[in-house]
């Protein structure tokens, strides 16, 4: 919605000249990345494409009907990439993207100025923050809105439209300072206070290789996670087959792929989830995808572990739901593994208050491992099965 759909929309029309007279039907973007890299480029190179992009921005804003079209074009096509990572990782999205705000971000400026909380500086319509050299820019000099206006507009709605009592912004750390700036002139328009909502900023540290520097493909090119989800699954996939060859595993042959799916994007999800959101953190398939250690490989052959003898149980003609049924019996917890399981199950109300508490989604993947582990020691100390007999 900013600077650079200006630059995609004004190499689209350089690329596909027809789309000028409102053609589509000759564009064909096969590689959207690769479209991006080479308008950049150009972007950055040629000072009369520039200028062109960045008075695009100031039209597509405006409501500009080709602008709008090829803006569109270039939304569907992200989409279209978008939906094979939500696909994979079973995410549903509202959308509600920079456009979704523009409407209201006029609104907002005239709030805020007749709160006398916008100066003219340059040309631009800005607002100066208590503690902060650099102004928050609510509309630039050319007309044109940029992140200022948009994430004014956007706290302004989510706090007074929505009625939201908490709000978390989740980005990388180096936009800490812009967050903070928004809240705090939020806060100066009279928007929220300490005692009626929270409102925090999360930055997220650096995704880093095992070279310790930032994450990317030998090529230099930034990851992307379509491609780091599938080749999760195609390691994993290659190491069940070896494992069904060795006799340590009884997946049917038709099953190996779509179990080879769940285990690759159950463990990056858990990896992800598992590391101090606020800190780096050095990405390894084959850390990932250990089945020993705090993984979600692990916590899932577990898991497994576990259904198989409550499977068994059943089956011997013992069901544990039924002490779910009853209610209020008393259980006798003899054996030392039994009650350090007891214990770790108890801690589950005090773990989840202080997750939300914190905002820190790793401690949950921290008290999981542990839970495991103890239920592990308590199935390999305390035989439930004895020859098929539940004990």
């Amino acid at each position: 919605w900013g600077t650079q759909f200006g630059m995609l929309i004004q190499y689209l029309l350089d690329s596909f000249p027809a789309i000028a007279e409102g053609n589509l039907d000759g564009v064909d973007i096969k590689d959207l990345t690769a479209f991006y890299k080479a308008a950049k480029v150009k972007f950055d190179e040629d000072e009369a494409f520039k200028k062109v992009a960045q008075h695009n921005v100031v039209k597509l804003q405006s409501g500009d009907a080709q602008c709008r079209t090829i803006w569109q074009l270039l939304c569907d096509i992200s989409r279209k990439e978008f939906e094979k990572v939500y696909k994979r990782l079973g995410v549903t999205v509202k959308e509600c993207g920079e456009s979704f705000y523009n409407a209201m971000i006029p609104g907002v400026i005239e709030e805020l100025t007749s709160l006398n909380m916008v100066v003219q500086d340059g040309g631009a319509k800005c607002i100066f923050v208590p503690n902060y050299r650099i102004p928050l820019m609510v509309q630039k000099s050319d007309g044109g809105f940029g992140y200022d206006s948009t994430d004014m507009a956007a706290i302004s709605y989510r706090l007074r439209e929505l009625k939201a009592g908490q709000v978390v912004y989740i980005t990388d750390f180096t936009q800490g300072d812009h967050f903070m700036m928004c809240f705090e002139a939020a806060k100066m328009a009279g928007w929220w206070n300490t005692t009626s909502h929270k409102v925090t900023h999360i930055g997220f540290g650096t995704v880093q290789g095992e070279d310790g520097k930032r994450f990317k493909t030998r090529s230099g090119d930034t990851v992307r996670l379509v491609d780091l989800l599938d080749e999760s699954v195609r390691r994993m996939e290659e190491s069940l087959i070896e494992r069904n060859k060795e006799g340590k595993g009884s997946i049917p042959d038709g099953e190996v792929r779509a179990t080879a799916e769940k285990i690759g994007y159950g463990a990056i999800k858990y990896f992800d989830l598992s590391r101090n959101p606020t800190s780096n953190y050095i990405f390894s398939y084959d850390a990932m995808l250990d089945t020993r250690g705090n993984t979600g490989v692990y916590l899932m052959f577990a898991k497994a572990r576990l259904g198989s003898i409550i499977n068994k149980a059943r089956d011997a003609g013992v069901d544990v739901t039924d002490l779910e049924k009853a209610g209020g019996q008393e259980i006798e917890l003899g054996h030392v593994t039994e009650r350090a399981l007891a214990i770790e199950v108890l801690k589950f109300p005090d773990v989840m208050e202080a997750v939300l508490e914190a905002l820190a989604p790793h401690k949950v993947c921290e008290y999981l491992y542990n839970m495991s582990l103890v239920a592990t020691s308590f199935v390999t100390e305390c035989r439930i099965m004895e020859n098929g007999v539940p004990n």
